[in-house]
């Protein structure tokens, strides 16, 4: 065994895996940070998660974390994780019910009541409304916000019928967003109250079941379109329901929940 302790999480439908590595021993025995996270995030072989997340101290407030994709690439947000972070943190006594945390993206305000946790997020930067990226000389019109990471949203008559993987690729490492690329949501106005959304997340490298910031994203460029009134209803690809409010500040709600506690074995990590 190798004695480190781990949880599960899991927040519309996203998973993690998240350590307690205030006293840092996560990098005494793992140094390579990137190979453990590739290797405990293997669906069928190992843990398996969309991301890992270290909790640390902080001087100036509750925590500190680390957030990892599944491929070992460091994010500098992720608003699924937060609400689990944010969770684990209060579960474990590391901070009260409210509280606030650093991330790469700068600090992150929480509160958790039951197994509900609203994030209120950093501010938005960088939106543009509606510009062209052509595609296979095919156009389409875009618009991107960083909600802590990159965003690009596409509004679309039925997200069902989105090739979500192949298209969501191709605008993910389009030369339009740079050598780092971006996330790509993908929405479909029902209402002004209710949008169902689908995210191509990069560093995942797929679409996944749900993406926080990219919930945040959709409903900060709707709100600008305005098309949207705040809160909006997000309906993710999983079947939970996010709730964003836009109003000044801009807060991300909904369930974080356990799935199990256990200790790593060293054949994990095979």
């Amino acid at each position: 065994m190798t004695g480190l302790e781990f949880s599960k999480m899991s927040a519309s439908g996203n998973d993690f895996v998240i350590l307690d590595n205030r006293d840092g021993r996560v990098y005494e025995r793992f140094p390579d940070i990137v190979d453990f996270v590739a290797k405990i995030c293997r669906f069928h072989h190992s843990v398996g998660a969309d991301g890992v997340i270290l909790i640390e101290g902080s001087r100036g407030h509750d925590f500190r974390w680390r957030f990892f994709n599944a491929d070992g690439s460091e994010a500098e947000m992720c608003g699924n994780g937060g609400r689990c972070a944010a969770r684990f943190a209060f579960m474990k006594g590391i901070a009260g019910e409210k509280m606030s945390f650093e991330t790469v993206a700068g600090v992150i305000k929480a509160e958790v009541k039951g197994r509900t946790v609203k994030l209120q997020l950093t501010r938005p930067v960088d939106m543009k409304l509606d510009y062209p990226v052509v595609l296979d000389d095919k156009e389409l019109l875009l618009s991107s916000v960083n909600t802590g990471v990159p965003h690009a949203v596409l509004l679309v008559g039925d997200v069902d019928l989105v090739p979500v993987d192949d298209l969501g690729r191709a605008i993910r490492y389009h030369e339009a967003f740079g050598s780092k690329g971006t996330n790509v949501d993908f929405v479909e106005v029902m209402d002004r109250e209710n949008v169902r959304v689908r995210t191509y997340e990069r560093g995942v490298e797929g679409e996944t079941f749900a993406c926080g910031t990219g919930a945040v994203a959709s409903g900060v460029i709707l709100t600008g379109k305005a098309l949207v009134n705040s809160p909006v209803n997000m309906h993710t690809r999983g079947g939970e329901v996010l709730k964003i409010y836009i109003d000044g500040e801009v807060y991300l709600e909904g369930d974080a929940r356990f799935v199990y506690t256990g200790e790593l074995c060293e054949e994990a990590l095979l």
